[in-house]
């Protein structure tokens, strides 16, 4: 596109604009009073209809993820971040561990690892943001954490081949920007967790806590000697606490909440289920990819195509008049960027991570339509002429 044709302003607009990486822009055709209509408000989580749909809830997330059946399914409080850290306090301690970082949420999990768990034998591999760490280097007898896909960076692992799997290990994932959209190897996962307001678009809080046979028998087996909040505690008396895996969850939910996800669920299996899921993630970002090829001002922070999301697509700006600012000049450049496509009700919340190297962050996931995508480029390129001619 010439200095001339981005300096137009577009007139068509994404029919949505949402393109916010958590909470994610809700499914095609979404409706509140579909949601309503199936919600028990009012009504207590403990009650017999209710915690059927809880369990309804846990049971179409399996059918549709592949998840093995002998793989418990619990949801948890406190969202993504509540289930990551249920599994790091109730089962780090017993084994070394290594830690892999490349992006802030990772480095979280670190942080808890290193200052608040203070793990005695704790290796910490990491990588700057758009890259990954070394994964040659991970410990095949050490107990691994790790997030499968980076959403403040764009990165992700391509798969799970690196994984060595030894039975007195167990591997914890968090897989909150990557569940339903990217193909998870649950043989090599002991521990995988996610949000409901990611992948599938759902209202935020609750968590997904994942456990394969041999999470429950390292949770069985292993008393850390550190204090566990209530809602950490999956164990009674030494075994696990059942209930939560079968809807009787540890706090209240909310019961709106659980109706809108398991309304996600069942657009997600009309349309195809998993694979259909992955192909319209995989679409989306492909298209954005095409506009990146041929921008001159854009890159994909990730260098390795391998590497790359298909949900959150991360943007560098590589025109040299905007890479020759300070970092705080970069930073209000691409604020400027974000501020006048809000403004025109073009896209929102596309701003990259606050830790993150300056640029943008756009959603790919399947909740977003192709067309959307496409009618986003050209504002993006307005946007940016924009906000340069203002310099």
């Amino acid at each position: 596109m010439t200095t001339l044709e981005a300096a137009v302003k577009p007139s068509a607009k994404p029919a949505q604009p949402s393109f916010s990486s958590g909470p994610c822009p809700k499914r095609p055709g979404w409706s509140i009073d579909q949601v309503v209509s199936r919600a028990y408000l009012g009504r207590s989580h403990r009650a017999k209809q209710p915690k059927a749909q809880l369990k309804e809830a846990i049971e179409k997330t399996r059918d549709i993820l592949g998840i093995p059946a002998d793989y418990k399914i619990g949801i948890v409080p406190a969202s993504d971040t509540g289930a990551v850290e249920m599994a790091m306090w109730s089962m780090l301690g017993a084994r070394p561990v290594d830690m892999l970082a490349w992006e802030s949420f990772g480095a979280g999990w670190v942080t808890d690892a290193v200052k608040q768990l203070k793990l005695a034998d704790c290796r910490v591999i990491e990588a700057g943001y758009g890259a990954l760490p070394d994964l040659a280097s991970v410990r095949d007898d050490a107990d691994l954490v790790f997030t499968w896909n980076g959403t403040t960076s764009g990165a992700r692992v391509a798969n799970a081949d690196w994984i060595k799997d030894n039975p007195e290990r167990i591997v914890i994932c968090d897989a909150t920007s990557a569940a339903f959209a990217q193909d998870l190897d649950w043989a090599k996962l002991d521990v995988t967790t996610f949000s409901w307001q990611k992948v599938m678009g759902g209202e935020a809080a609750h968590g997904m806590l994942i456990l394969s046979p041999r999470a429950v028998a390292r949770l069985e087996s292993y008393a850390p000697d550190r204090p566990l909040p209530k809602i950490f505690r999956l164990t009674k008396k030494g075994a696990l606490n059942a209930d939560i895996f079968e809807g009787a969850t540890i706090n209240t939910p909310s019961m709106l909440c659980v109706a809108d996800y398991i309304d996600g669920l069942d657009w997600a299996a009309a349309e195809g289920g998993l694979t259909a899921m992955m192909a319209r993630a995989d679409a989306n970002t492909a298209a954005l990819q095409a506009w990146i090829d041929a921008s001159d001002w854009a890159e994909n922070l990730v260098a390795e195509p391998s590497h790359r999301s298909n949900t959150s697509v991360c943007l560098k700006v590589v025109d040299p008049a905007i890479t020759a600012l300070d970092e705080k000049g970069q930073q209000a450049f691409a604020k400027k960027i974000v501020s006048l496509l809000d403004a025109e009700g073009a896209a929102y919340d596309i701003g990259g991570y606050r830790d993150a190297p300056a640029g943008l962050r756009i959603w790919c996931g399947a909740t977003v339509e192709k067309a959307d995508v496409e009618a986003l480029t050209p504002w993006l390129d307005w946007a940016f002429a924009q906000a340069k001619a203002a310099l």
